[in-house]
């Protein structure tokens, strides 16, 4: 990662933090390309995550975890992903839904205590599946076709998940079923067994490292206690600032190759590097423009979510979702600019421009998805009342 005065670290912890994460996103910028080229599931970026106490970042300090905020998550997963974009987006998930569990209260507290201490003392890690080739994604309202039935003092759940990330690594992780006898959709923890199988079916044009495969559950079964109600607080999914997060990070490892590439190269046309010429300045200050609002939003986003009252939280969905929407959009132009600058040879599979210019695109499939963010701006706005000036009276 490039020397930088990052505007967005505010403290000397601050600071540590994402040093520390930079030296994590240095190593498994060696790896990426290979895992890349193969579809092949990092592991043992993920054990390196482990041992330095990454997986605990979101959980509470009484179970041994950081306890850190949306802010401090935020900054490190743009770090994590300016290294490897499938780590730090598959490793998102966790320490994103851990933080939300945290938040939100929407576990059962022995539940979650024993996800905290477990995740601490055995570097556990935790995703919820839910998409499904029938009901798409779970954002636009589907009914699974995943099926939870009483059996043996619990439930036996029948289904298929698809875009299951992290599914090569986990032991435990948590579906949404339909429950046919309430009539209701209802989430289990479900733990690995001969009744879970994965299907390896992830094949994709970006992010081809997330291990984001189908799940088969096969009667799997889930005890009584292991039923998530799902009430608790509404916090306003602010949690979700990790997939933009991981978008800035990609386009800043972009946006530094140019740069780098710009200040070195001088064809023999020239006499000073192409870093002198108008056009090559124009777009870099495109880049930096781009670059510099989604990052304005997303921590701006993070803030406000951090210092917002519960009650506050999901009235800054709208933001959150802008957050969500610059990113992954500007992330796109960024990586394209920057291989207008480099040239046709971004093109080659050697090229990390050529990584980075399939991995930013999958953003614009994680939720939410620009026209919810769009629809949710546009509620907002048509929300607005136009209130009686009291001079006027």
């Amino acid at each position: 990662m490039s020397k930088w005065n990052d505007p967005y670290i505010r403290n000397s912890e601050e600071e540590a933090r994402a040093a520390w994460a930079e030296q994590l996103a240095a190593r498994f910028a060696e790896r990426a390309e290979r895992h890349d080229r193969e579809g092949s599931f990092p592991f043992e970026n993920f054990a390196e995550l482990r041992e330095a106490g990454y997986l605990k970042i979101t959980v509470p300090k009484q179970y041994g975890g950081d306890e850190l905020s949306l802010y401090d998550l935020v900054q490190l997963q743009e770090r994590l992903a300016y290294g490897d974009g499938s780590t730090a987006l598959a490793v998102g998930w966790h320490v994103g839904q851990t933080l939300h569990f945290r938040m939100s209260g929407k576990w059962p507290q022995p539940l979650f205590a024993d996800l905290c201490r477990s995740i601490v003392r055995d570097g556990t890690m935790i995703n919820t599946f839910a998409s499904e080739a029938a009901s798409g994604s779970p954002s636009r309202g589907g009914r699974p076709e995943t099926t939870a039935v009483r059996a043996d003092g619990g439930w036996r759940i029948t289904g298929r998940k698809t875009f299951s990330t992290l599914s090569p690594i986990l032991d435990r992780f948590v579906v949404t079923a339909y429950v046919p006898e309430e009539d209701v959709v209802s989430e289990f923890l479900v733990k690995r067994s001969d009744r879970v199988s994965i299907v390896e079916t992830w094949d994709t044009l970006g992010m081809r490292a997330t291990g984001s495969h189908d799940v088969v559950l096969d009667g799997a079964y889930a005890g009584a206690d292991d039923r998530i109600p799902g009430k608790g607080i509404d916090d306003g999914g602010g949690w979700l600032l990790h997939i933009p997060a991981c978008y800035i990070g990609i386009a800043r490892a972009a946006r530094d190759f140019a740069l780098q590439f710009a200040r070195s190269y001088r064809p023999n046309t020239l006499s000073e590097p192409i870093s002198s010429l108008p056009t090559v300045r124009q777009t870099i200050g495109e880049m930096e423009a781009e670059l510099r609002t989604a990052r304005a939003l997303l921590y701006e986003a993070a803030e406000r979510w951090d210092r917002e009252t519960e009650e506050r939280r999901p009235s800054l969905r709208p933001e959150l979702g802008l957050a969500k929407y610059a990113a992954v959009n500007n992330a796109i132009r960024i990586v394209d600019l920057a291989m207008r600058i480099v040239g046709g040879t971004s093109l080659s599979r050697r090229s990390p421009l050529e990584r980075y210019y399939r991995d930013v695109r999958a953003g614009l499939h994680n939720p939410p998805m620009d026209n919810v963010a769009l629809q949710m701006l546009a509620d907002a706005a048509l929300r607005e009342q136009n209130e009686p000036n009291s001079s006027s009276k």
